[in-house]
C-alpha cells in the first residue's frame, strides 16, 4: 500500500503541522469507484487551490449504501491506491460515513471542495466546515463524465456482445 494512504489519526497530526506552518490544506471526497480523466482533472484543479490535497474515499459499504448493490465495481483499497498514484494527490484517506462531516471536523482543511453536482444548500458538509471558519467551494464537472455513466456504458456494451 502506497505510502500516501494513511490513517484519519496519521493525517490530523500533518494538517495541525501545515497550518501551524502557514500552509493551505484542501480537502475532498467521493466515491472514486471507476477513476475516469474527469475525477484527475477536478482533483488537479483541487490541487492547484492549495499547499496540499486530501483526499477522502468512501470505503466499500458507504459506497454501497450511497449507491446501490452492485457497486462499487473496485474494491476501497484499490480506489485508494489509484487516487495515491496521481501526481495532485498527496494523501488519501478511506472513511466509512456516508458523509465527510467527520473527516471535515477532524482535518479542519482550509478549503472543502466538491463537484459541481452539489450546491451550498445541499451538501451536508458546509456545516462543519463554517463552524471552524473555513471555506467551501464548488468546482465545475466535465460534462457527460460520470462513472454510473460510464458503467451504464460498459454495461450496455456488454449486453450487446452477449
Amino acid at each position: 500500500m502506497s505510502g500516501k494512504i494513511l490513517p484519519l489519526s496519521r493525517l490530523q497530526a500533518i494538517a495541525q503541522r501545515l497550518r501551524e506552518g502557514g500552509k493551505r490544506l484542501v480537502l475532498t471526497n467521493g466515491c472514486f469507484d471507476l477513476l475516469h480523466v474527469g475525477h484527475v482533472r477536478y482533483l488537479e484543479e483541487a490541487k492547484s487551490l492549495g499547499d496540499l490535497l486530501v483526499v477522502g474515499v468512501n470505503s466499500d459499504d458507504s459506497v454501497r449504501r450511497l449507491k446501490g448493490e452492485g457497486r462499487p465495481l473496485m474494491p476501497q483499497e484499490e480506489r485508494a491506491e489509484i487516487l495515491a498514484a496521481l501526481e495532485a494527490v498527496d494523501y488519501v484517506v478511506i472513511f466509512e460515513e456516508d458523509t465527510a462531516e467527520k473527516l471535515v471536523s477532524a482535518l479542519q482543511p482550509d478549503l472543502y471542495v466538491k463537484g459541481g453536482t452539489y450546491t451550498l444548500q445541499n451538501l451536508p458538509e458546509v456545516s462543519a466546515v463554517t463552524r471552524y471558519g473555513g471555506e467551501v467551494r464548488i468546482l465545475s464537472l466535465t460534462p457527460g463524465l460520470s462513472t454510473s455513466e460510464l458503467a451504464d456504458r460498459i454495461r450496455a456494451q456488454f449486453r450487446k456482445k452477449g
